[in-house]
């Protein structure tokens, strides 16, 4: 891909074992921010920072440092050992309060909260230098796929101003076949995977918006992929910040542990 303009992004950001680990979607990763320009600053919206366990309110991060968060447990020392210290971004943080309560939707800024894997380890690979500004929204697990388009669509004038927003969730996301399968970080996807990816990947195409916004209930194996929402919720952020005109590229596609799909997507 030729670079162009700061589309909006979403990445399967996998195992934090990303960070450490050989793998085609790292390898990817590693090579993704220089097919953009350079942002001025950063946006993930984040499966790990669910406003629905947070007393429902949605926030963002305002903290000018914001520390990394290990977010996780059960891996090497190696792994708590990595830090991230780019630089929040409070203006920005308070920016997207103000864009969002123009459309209805109410955002606390947080000074205190930091990035979570979802952020960091992508981050750390697109751009390991950590010194681009980043800022982190929330989801919201209990609410719909169209609040999180529409929240996507209310941010997008800050692709204007050189930010780069990214959905970082994962296209499938079944943890209890992952801990139960304990595949090889090279298997096969088995076919209950490739089904629903494939699925996902010609609606795209075919831009069939309302279609991938349901398509837990419509895709070959929506529930048995995404037996709870917050890692396809990032997707739809990152659909609606693409702008009106919907056009989705798929940018990268390949299976961790054979159940982990780690497609990016780009929306311009």
């Amino acid at each position: 891909m030729s670079k162009r303009l700061l589309p909006s992004l979403f990445l399967s950001h996998g195992s934090p074992m990303m960070a450490l680990e050989p793998s085609p979607a790292r390898d990817f990763l590693a090579g993704l921010g220089s097919l953009f320009p350079r942002p001025r600053a950063i946006l993930v919206v984040s499966a790990h920072h669910d406003a629905a366990y947070q007393g429902g309110r949605s926030a963002v991060t305002a903290s000018p440092a914001p520390p990394t968060i290990h977010d996780f447990g059960g891996f090497p020392d190696e792994l708590f050992a990595m830090r991230y210290p780019a630089p929040g971004d409070p203006a920005l943080a308070h920016r997207i309060v103000g864009l969002l309560a123009d459309h209805g939707v109410a955002v606390t800024a947080d000074p205190d909260r930091g990035l979570d894997h979802g952020a960091w380890v992508p981050l750390s690979l697109m751009y390991p230098q950590a010194d681009i500004p980043v800022v982190q929204l929330s989801i919201a697990a209990n609410a719909p796929p169209e609040w999180h388009f529409a929240r996507g669509q209310a941010l997008t004038p800050l692709r204007d101003d050189g930010v780069l927003i990214i959905g970082s969730g994962s296209i499938t996301h079944n943890l209890r076949a992952l801990f139960s399968e304990r595949l090889p970080i090279d298997a096969p996807a088995p076919t209950w995977v490739t089904g629903f990816t494939d699925w996902m990947a010609d609606r795209m195409a075919a831009g069939a918006v309302d279609d991938v916004l349901h398509c837990v209930e419509r895709a070959p194996h929506g529930a048995d992929n995404h037996p709870t929402p917050d890692h396809i919720l990032p997707l739809f952020a990152a659909m609606g910040a693409g702008g009106k005109q919907f056009h989705a590229e798929r940018l990268h596609h390949s299976t961790t542990y054979g159940l982990l799909a780690m497609d990016v997507y780009a929306f311009d």
